[in-house]
């Protein structure tokens, strides 16, 4: 349990370290002072990481090639991945280098500033420069799961016993979304160049009125009937639920769905560390579209399928309501909706 908890903090860690020494470089950058040593060393930090994921890509692209090609090759060095839960080890390493080598470009000055006239960010800034680059790991994460293959990654689980205990799951879905929100905190700027109270105002995480509260439950409840749409009419094109999709989502977030404390969790956790990322700090730079597609995609379990569409259609919903209202109302909203979806898997309700 503690050792993801400790992983999960170690990569926000590091995550949150490149976007505080950006901000710190932004601060300077306001104030006139020298800034472009502190840049550079938060972008050198991001080209060193995708540069090791792009030489790990390229090489397990390169030996799907020799199993391809020439298998006795890898044998002869004695490498067996016949038993590794690898779908494909081709979309693996594509999946690897290939965002990767895009958040790199992203970072060019020229390629900041064509991506300025489609969103609202600015092209000299280093903390919009670093948080544009970081967008490539949604890439990462996504291709890498389906390289691994949505039913391998289930069997692999099943195999391990990972999900039989609540308690782990609690823990590592808790410490997950409380170190996405600080993440998202220190990347607007607190502990460099904002106060909490300066941060918070930046993320609209305020104290909700009695409307706001009314509004946020009352869109979460409408969101339920029109996932059950989206779900119909998929399964009237021929695009069904996916059986691995099921799965995958039975070994991640079916214990929690047998007791009260998780159902809860799943939607207050998530609303929390989600909401504040991404409807709190990226869509005021990224805008509507481009952060609802991040949201969809960052549900890396769900690969690309119907389920994908509904968490689109979510979170368009929920990039909405925050720019009529705030990042907390729409909190209320996710915190409801994924908690009503727990509760109907709890009651037996099929949402297929």
């Amino acid at each position: 349990m503690w050792g993801q908890v400790g992983f999960l903090a170690t990569s926000f860690f590091l995550l949150g370290l490149i976007m505080w020494v950006a901000n710190v470089a932004e601060q300077r950058r306001q104030q006139g002072q020298p800034y472009q040593g502190l840049a550079l060393v938060s972008y050198l930090t991001l080209i060193v990481f995708f540069g090791f994921a792009v030489i790990i890509g390229l090489a397990l692209q390169g030996m799907d090639v020799l199993l391809r090609t020439q298998p006795q090759l890898l044998d002869n060095a004695g490498v067996n991945l016949s038993d590794a839960p690898i779908e494909s080890l081709a979309v693996l390493g594509l999946g690897l280098w290939l965002p990767s080598l895009i958040g790199v470009i992203l970072l060019l000055p020229p390629v900041r500033r064509l991506a300025a006239r489609l969103i609202p960010i600015d092209p000299q800034s280093p903390v919009h420069a670093a948080a544009l680059a970081l967008m490539a790991l949604v890439g990462v994460n996504l291709l890498t799961t389906l390289g691994m293959g949505l039913g391998n990654l289930a069997e692999s689980m099943e195999q391990q016993g990972l999900g039989e205990d609540s308690g782990v799951s609690l823990a590592t879905l808790w410490g997950q979304q409380v170190f996405t929100a600080i993440f998202a905190m220190v990347g607007v700027g607190w502990l460099s160049r904002r106060t909490l109270p300066e941060t918070m105002a930046r993320l609209a995480l305020v104290i909700p009125s009695l409307r706001q509260v009314l509004l946020g439950v009352g869109v979460a409840l409408l969101l339920i009937p029109t996932a059950l749409l989206v779900a119909a009419l998929g399964e009237f094109a021929g695009v069904g639920a996916d059986a691995d999709v099921e799965r995958l989502a039975e070994q991640l977030m079916g214990p929690l769905f047998r007791s009260p404390l998780g159902i809860i969790s799943i939607g207050v956790a998530a609303a929390l560390g989600e909401e504040t990322l991404l409807r709190g700090a990226v869509q005021p730079r990224f805008g509507l579209l481009l952060t609802t597609i991040l949201f969809a995609l960052l549900h890396s379990n769900y690969g690309v399928s119907i389920s994908t569409v509904i968490v689109f259609v979510a979170g368009l919903a929920l990039g909405i309501l925050r720019m009529r209202t705030n990042t907390t109302t729409a909190m209320i909203a996710h915190a409801v909706y994924n908690s009503t979806l727990g509760l109907l898997v709890y009651l037996g309700v099929s949402m297929t």
